[in-house]
């Protein structure tokens, strides 16, 4: 019985000895065809570099390439039934353990490697230098994939699907746009519908402490400014770059947009004013995510000669966001006609049906996307060879037959997948549902912040901080600029309003009844016996240091109006909008308030000149950038990323310094779209360097984190330029220009990414 039992274990051993050294011989087999075909791959990827064809030259079939293509097939697949038959019969009870593959120990070996034993030390040594390994073949791997990858997008050619996927992401980077400006446009008309328009914080409950007066001074410059959008974008931009390079380009953005989608939806309906910006945050969030990652996956579909010019094309679908929503601003939020209420409780106006028109793009972009493939380079880098390949199959046969030429085929059969270093996690079969999803977003964490801590290697250390500096110093400008330029024709208005102020004083007014409107004036020290307020509005009007006595006041509608010091003697009001917060130390005598108006009255009739301005003055700064997209397209694969990115950072600089003769409205609007037509240049040539200069497998993440970057300045930016308007131009123009100047300098420290291959 012994002598059988030695006997069956020996025999076990000697059928592990010998499976090993069958998969080692294979293994050695497999290596060497590997290397012949990537070094035969390789060459003729070079020489097709070297020749000047169009997208219709494919390359013949043959021996010549090696084991990638139709014509060596067959002994591929000689090949593979030769391993096949090699293990043919292997007893499944006696299967080696996988683990002795990649280092790790039997768990019952483990009594012979106790801690600090030299077992221990030997296994620690190993698994260090298997690390290292590893890691030095999928960077080979991935060289080797950047250069057939490259081949393969030639084959494919440039046609249909491209064109099809560049409406599709152009939708993505609309919604983009949009979002820029919509908190902007609507939050004055939320405000007013909402009765936040006026200092009227007593009806939010707030308190007179002073600490929470700045706090909510604070918090209300930030909306008013629609700082909101760029915290919420700047959070989306950093989580969903860093996820799109672990689940995928495609999934990411349709969680992104669908959470835009959703939120943008909502803020259209809620009430509360408090909600409502709470969900712009949330859609900022969502919305955050489409640059970086449509940037990332349009490229990788994209061929070396192609890549600058169409990538830049993409960003003309920002451009038609801002026309979009500044066209649709001006169409709908001044008709207040377009409005129903149901009740007194829920009040729908036409700055709601705005918001859900600006939704359009992104639930546009999610209908599209649903039919688009993922990004065939991302399933090669993460070892899907045959989802890539089906992937790339379909971009070559869509072109093929677009072009008139369905009976090419496609010649590829194997392409290069880069080796795999996921971690092993054991989640036992009794494993709480909650625990498994709380170890996979543990390690999802932890591959993510793997990814953000690759960008700060030794390898990409230096080009990280490099285009920090570049993006922070652009956006800082950029940004501050776009909304200073708005805010400082605000300026310029209110000053000629204020010039055209009327001003009585110690007027004495008797049996008088008023029902026209009254705007723009100030009464000092008058006295008003026994007159009629009647059905009239009161906008811009002040008064101070007046009595009024046995006065009558009735349907009156008020705009920035305010009565200081004044007195009230046995005087009425019925049906105003007069509420306390308009009399500022006054004295109410014997007076009375029936039937005050509810809420908010939200009017444009006196207001649509203004809006109209500003939404077209938006509309003209949004659509000069065309020939600056336009140029930068056509010459960005032509003179370079570098020179297009310097150079336009030089001329805007220089474009600054005009800021200084922009006196009126109209030379305000005119330096606006002079700045914005010349700095598109310089943003388009730093999204195509940032795509080129980071490899696939962390394209997303570094994109991601940079835009988030971007997103800091702006709001840096426009709260600092902000605090000048109406003080001087001086230091906003000198940030803005040395900031510009500093970007087009460091900018030039950048490595040149024209003619390189995709990394």
């Amino acid at each position: 019985m012994e002598e059988g039992y030695q006997n069956r274990t020996a025999f076990i051993k000697g059928a592990k000895d010998i499976a090993k050294e069958v998969k080692r011989q294979a293994s050695k087999k497999v290596g060497r065809s590997v290397d012949r075909v990537t070094d035969e791959y390789s060459k003729r990827s070079y020489n097709r570099f070297e020749e000047d064809g169009d997208d219709d030259d494919y390359p013949t079939q043959g021996s010549q390439d090696g084991g990638y293509y139709r014509g060596d097939s067959q002994a591929a697949n000689e090949d593979e039934g030769g391993h096949s038959d090699s293990t043919e019969g292997h007893d499944e009870d006696d299967e080696i353990y996988e683990g002795e593959y990649q280092g790790i120990p039997r768990a019952e070996s483990g009594k012979g490697s106790l801690a600090g034993g030299p077992g221990s030390v030997r296994a620690g040594a190993q698994q260090f230098t298997d690390v290292g390994v590893s890691e030095a073949e999928r960077r080979k791997d991935q060289e080797e994939l950047a250069q057939q990858y490259e081949t393969i997008l030639q084959e494919c050619g440039h046609g249909r699907f491209q064109w099809t996927l560049y409406f599709v992401l152009g939708l993505a980077l609309m919604a983009d746009g949009v979002e820029i400006f919509v908190v902007g446009f609507v939050l004055p008309s939320a405000e007013r519908d909402m009765c936040l328009s006026e200092p009227n914080k007593s009806m939010l409950g707030v308190k007179n402490d002073r600490k929470e007066l700045l706090f909510n001074r604070l918090i209300s410059f930030a909306l008013s400014t629609g700082l909101i959008v760029y915290f919420g974008m700047m959070v989306g931009a950093f989580l969903w770059g860093a996820l799109a390079d672990r689940i995928g380009r495609r999934q990411s953005l349709l969680i992104s947009l669908s959470i835009n989608s959703i939120f943008s939806f909502f803020s259209s309906f809620v009430q509360g004013y408090g909600t409502f910006l709470f969900c712009r945050l949330l859609s900022g969030v969502g919305i955050g995510g489409s640059i970086p990652i449509v940037f990332s996956y349009y490229s990788e579909f994209l061929s070396q000669e192609k890549r600058g010019e169409h990538l830049s094309w993409l960003c003309m679908f920002w451009m038609i966001g801002g026309i979009y929503a500044s066209a649709m601003a001006w169409a709908i939020i001044p008709h207040y006609g377009w409005s129903f209420q149901m009740g007194s409780a829920y009040q729908f106006h036409s700055w709601r049906v705005f918001v859900l028109v600006c939704a359009f793009p992104s639930v546009a972009a999610i209908a599209a996307l649903s039919a688009m493939p993922e990004s065939p380079r991302f399933y090669l880098e993460n070892g899907k060879h045959d989802e890539g390949w089906m992937i790339l199959k379909q971009v070559h046969d869509t072109n093929m037959r677009a072009k008139g030429h369905p009976e090419k085929v496609f010649s590829v059969t194997t392409i290069k997948t880069v080796k795999q270093m996921d971690e092993l996690v054991d989640i036992g079969t009794d494993t709480p549902v909650w625990q498994r999803y709380r170890m996979k977003i543990m390690s999802l964490s932890q591959q993510i912040r793997n990814n953000i801590v690759a960008c700060f290697s030794p390898e990409y250390k230096r080009t990280t901080f490099m285009l920090m500096a570049v993006w922070f110093s652009m956006s800082f400008s950029y940004y501050g600029l776009t909304v200073w330029f708005p805010d400082m024709i605000k300026y310029i208005q209110k000053q000629e309003y204020d010039s055209r102020t009327k001003t009585f004083t110690k007027e004495r007014v008797e049996h008088v009844t008023f029902n026209f409107t009254l705007e723009n004036q100030v009464h000092l020290q008058g006295h008003y016996f026994n007159d009629k307020f009647l059905n009239l509005k009161m906008k811009s009007m002040v008064f101070e240091d007046s009595v009024f006595e046995e006065c009558y006041f009735e349907d009156i509608t008020s705009i920035h109006t305010i009565f200081r010091n004044c007195t009230f003697v046995a005087s009425l009001f019925y049906n105003t909008d007069l509420f306390k917060y308009r009399f500022v130390n006054c004295k109410l005598v014997n007076s009375t308030f029936l039937h005050n108006k509810e809420g908010c009255m939200l009017d444009f009739s006196d207001d649509f000149n203004n809006a109209y301005m500003i939404y077209f003055v938006n509309f003209l700064g949004t659509l000069a950038v065309l020939p600056g997209n336009i140029v930068s397209a056509l010459l960005m694969d032509k003179i370079g990323r570098l020179r297009m990115l310097a150079g336009s950072s030089v001329i805007s600089c220089i474009s600054c310094f005009f800021l200084m003769f922009g006196n009126s409205e109209s030379g305000m609007i005119a330096l606006l779209c002079l700045f914005g037509g010349i700095s598109i240049a310089s943003w388009n040539a730093l999204d195509v360097i940032t795509v080129e200069l980071y490899p696939s497998d962390k394209r997303t993440t570094a994109f991601g984190f940079l835009n988030a970057l971007c997103k800091v300045a702006a709001v840096l930016g426009i709260s600092i330029f902000q605090s000048f308007v109406g003080i001087t131009k001086a230091v906003p123009i000198i940030f803005a220009a040395g900031a510009l100047a500093a970007g087009s300098f460091l900018a030039t420290k950048l490595p040149e990414t024209r003619g390189q291959v995709l990394q």
